[in-house]
């Protein structure tokens, strides 16, 4: 009777699910389908990037950004206390690249990640109307902004965030990447972040493109200070205080390698998942079984049933393959279906293991620096 109710609510959820997913990603639309601005419309635009010992892709990301077909921006790198060759690089590209600006932070003031403060340096640094907060290992195609800038302009946006294309050398990884993806779709609904009267809002750490207004007014990163998830936070801050936002997929224009391995997606992150539930050790505990009844169970137990529950599970598998297949946003392969219930269980490992160590160290370690649980509990 039980595996009977369970079979019918997944089936029946995965069916939902998926057609949800595949007509509303569509609303979405890319980057590379938009049309540049004109030079003589391009507003100020100032780029901040934070690095810390980015020895390995900060030259690559930022020679792209130095590169950007756009006349009327600036570029301010903060290098926030890095021990390896970053300053040396950082130093020999400012010498080539007039609008690159280097600010070095020596010291971490109390209360702060080193990112969050990073990025709120810059800020302070800066003058432009616009502010493009953006990561060290991001590469832009030329006309990438300019497009941005006339799609903001266009439909009169304050904030504008991307998902760029992510690329891995592991398929593993991209597999497993593919049904984050898909979590994190069915938690932010990003088609909903343009409607006003809809509490969905989103930030992304690789692009935010927000108006000088619409940051300072949305309190700026010194109100998310302690926050692993400050791009999400910093979108929702700015959704809240009633600035209009939209999202756009990168594909094309916008890419990184977020991670090279699934290992380091694992060990990334384990640091700042339990943020994700406002560190709430129930909320955590029921998105870890949640995501095992959804992702990990179904497919694996109604195939190992019953002639009538295999039925059930092949057809929420097909359900699945399409939705791998045919939803927007993601370079998927159909195999990456059959790889939804391993994945569940990765999201699920991290969940749990992410809230065990934060409550058994009392707080995180973020950079070589500690962070008091009581102290992060305090920006929910």
């Amino acid at each position: 009777m039980i595996l009977t109710a369970y079979s019918i609510i997944m089936l029946l959820f995965w069916t939902g699910v998926s057609l949800y997913l595949i007509i509303n990603c569509r609303k979405i639309v890319y980057l590379k389908d938009q049309t540049p601005l004109d030079e003589k419309s391009c507003p100020a635009v100032t780029v901040i990037i934070a690095v810390k010992d980015e020895e390995a892709d900060v030259e690559d990301a930022l020679h792209s950004v130095c590169e950007l077909d756009y006349p009327n921006y600036n570029i301010i790198v903060i290098n926030d206390r890095s021990t390896d060759t970053t300053s040396a690089i950082l130093s020999r590209m400012a010498s080539k690249h007039p609008r690159l600006h280097i600010i070095n932070v020596e010291e971490l003031p109390q209360g702060w990640l080193g990112k969050n403060h990073a990025l709120y340096q810059g800020y302070k640094a800066s003058s432009d109307e616009w502010l493009l907060f953006t990561d060290a290992d991001v590469l832009f195609e030329k006309g990438a902004l300019k497009k941005s800038m006339r799609y903001v302009l266009q439909k009169q946006l304050d904030h504008l965030t991307m998902f760029a294309q992510i690329t891995s050398r592991s398929s593993l990884f991209k597999g497993v990447m593919n049904t984050f993806a898909l979590m994190l779709d069915i938690k932010l609904r990003p088609w909903e972040i343009s409607n006003p009267s809809s509490k969905a809002s989103l930030g992304v750490g690789a692009f935010n493109l927000v108006k000088r207004e619409a940051y300072e007014k949305a309190g700026t990163h010194s109100v998310i200070s302690l926050r692993p998830d400050d791009d999400l936070k910093l979108g929702e801050r700015v959704k809240s205080a009633g600035f209009k936002q939209d999202v756009l997929y990168g594909e094309k224009e916008i890419a990184l390698e977020w991670y090279t391995s699934l290992q380091q997606f694992v060990n990334g992150l384990m640091k700042n998942m339990f943020s994700v539930s406002n560190y709430q050790v129930g909320t955590a505990i029921g998105t870890a079984i949640s995501t095992f009844l959804i992702l990990v169970l179904p497919v694996p137990l109604l195939l190992l049933s019953g002639s009538l529950y295999q039925l059930m599970g092949v057809v929420i598998l097909i359900a699945q393959v399409l939705l791998m297949l045919l939803k927007k946003g993601i370079a998927a392969k159909w195999w990456h279906a059959l790889l939804i219930p391993f994945s569940g269980l990765v999201m699920v490992y991290i969940i749990i293991k992410s809230t065990w160590l934060t409550i058994k160290q009392g707080g995180i370690y973020w950079r070589d620096s500690f962070y008091p649980l009581t102290e992060l509990r305090k920006q929910v």
